[in-house]
């Protein structure tokens, strides 16, 4: 034990600190009194406001590797940050995202890292007024914890944590309407979404009168608000299903980059951007008159829950995956030449005569020209739910898509991918739901109040 532990104490001769200490430059020190190195230990925090103590205490959360913490820290382990240990080491907590507005939070603004989607159904009994007090807990709890406050009969799991990001957005399924005695109010938008021929959907896992989706850059912030608004649900809602996702963790990458999803693949470069012209008339509701008024500054979100079958995936050469999406693997260019962002091109022709981004790609099934101009925003999150018996992965991607009117939008480009979208064959869709997500509420309101006291 004591060769081994002057091993992890001799100098290195790299130019490198020493593993598992911060403070130690290239001191050979293995003789150094436990008094030496405590007095460095305090020199460096009257230098930096930050401990030794307190940056192995908070390794896991800045993401540091190599730094072990042992001792008699019982099952827990690790430091606890004082109060009076400095400026905060990160300020991705502090941001928040308004509940009020003219359209509900979740839909521009960027994915957070982690994600839940809940649907939930009236219980037997439950109409219109079960539904407005439901509406009212809902959103005066989500108003608190996207600011950051605490919610009535809080546990807690969030008290440490700012809003960090966090959004709720909340909508409506064509089941909802009956049973609330709002038949007359159904928008015309909010249609029956058809059968395709490659689908293999669960209604277990679909459809529903009342759907939530969160997002936050924190874990324990995104979950707090999921088991919050699951516990205000009743008596007047029960859980129908829910489904859990992640992205990218913010800084995790060098600058701002596209996400990419399981399969690898850039995703999401030709999504219509607020500085489009057309950006406000795709993805949002005008409302207009009748059924329709109260979705004024609303949108509709298509849900669904689509598996990637990486196993066949990951056996197709780089080239062919290329050739599926129509996109280049490493820098998501399209195949017609170019950047990520460059527009692609349709009409291209290789040296060889034949289409550079072949017939059946993705991005040319996809493509809003392919499509009369349909168009959507996607804005979704990836799901790793295990593994099956046979040790086949159980994720891919929790596709959601938000537009002005689904029949123009997402059913369009469906019914176009349906058979003769080259990966097709490398996905499955397992569930699926179409919601009418009223506008954002003003201040002193509920949202859904235009609907549910029109």
């Amino acid at each position: 034990m004591k060769s081994e532990k002057k091993q992890r104490q001799a100098p290195r001769t790299d130019g490198n600190r020493p593993e598992g200490n911060g403070t130690e430059g290239n001191r050979p020190g293995a003789d150094q009194s436990r008094a030496d190195r405590e007095g460095r230990d305090r020199s460096d925090r009257d230098r930096s406001g930050i401990s030794r103590r307190r940056l192995l205490g908070t390794a896991g959360a800045t993401g540091a590797a190599g730094l072990v913490v042992g001792g008699a820290g019982g099952a827990f382990g690790g430091y606890v940050a004082r109060a009076d240990d400095g400026a905060a080491l990160t300020s991705v907590g502090a941001n928040a995202i308004p509940f009020h507005g003219a359209h509900q939070a979740g839909i521009v603004d960027p994915a957070q890292a982690f994600g839940h989607l809940a649907a939930f159904d009236l219980v037997a009994g439950a109409g219109r007024k079960e539904a407005v007090a439901l509406m009212r807990r809902w959103s005066r709890a989500a108003e608190a914890m996207t600011a950051g406050r605490t919610p009535d009969d809080d546990d807690q799991v969030a008290l440490d944590a700012g809003p960090c990001s966090l959004t709720v957005t909340f909508g409506f399924g064509r089941s909802f309407f009956g049973k609330a005695g709002l038949a007359d109010r159904v928008p015309s938008a909010l249609v029956t979404m058809p059968s395709f021929t490659q689908d293999a959907i669960d209604r277990a896992n679909s459809d529903g009168d009342l759907w939530i989706q969160i997002g936050a850059d924190d874990g324990l912030v995104a979950f707090h608000a999921l088991r919050v608004l699951q516990r205000e649900a009743a008596p007047a809602a029960k859980l129908r299903w829910q489904m859990n996702g992640f992205n990218r963790t913010p800084g995790a990458t060098a600058k701002p980059r596209t996400v990419r999803n399981l399969m690898g693949q850039i995703d999401g470069t030709n999504n219509p951007k607020p500085t489009d012209k057309a950006f406000a008339a795709q993805v949002f509701a005008s409302g207009g008159a009748g059924a329709d008024a109260w979705m004024d500054g609303g949108s509709y979100a298509v849900v669904r829950r689509i598996r990637m079958l990486l196993d066949s995936w990951d056996q197709l050469p780089t080239q062919r995956q290329e050739e599926v999406i129509g996109r280049h693997k490493a820098s998501g260019a399209p195949l017609s030449g170019g950047t990520e962002t460059t527009p692609v091109d349709l009409d291209k022709i290789d040296p060889d005569g034949s289409l550079a981004v072949p017939g059946d790609a993705h991005i040319r099934v996809a493509a809003a020209q392919s499509n009369g101009g349909a168009a959507m925003l996607r804005r979704g999150f990836s799901y790793h739910d295990g593994y099956d018996a046979d040790g086949t992965p159980n994720a891919g991607l929790l596709f959601i898509a938000w537009q002005a009117d689904p029949s123009n939008g997402f059913i369009k480009v469906q019914s176009k991918l349906d058979g003769g979208d080259g990966l097709s064959r490398f996905i499955r869709h397992e569930s699926s739901a179409l919601f009418a997500v009223p506008g954002g509420p003003a201040s002193g309101e509920y949202v859904g109040q235009r609907l549910l006291e029109s």
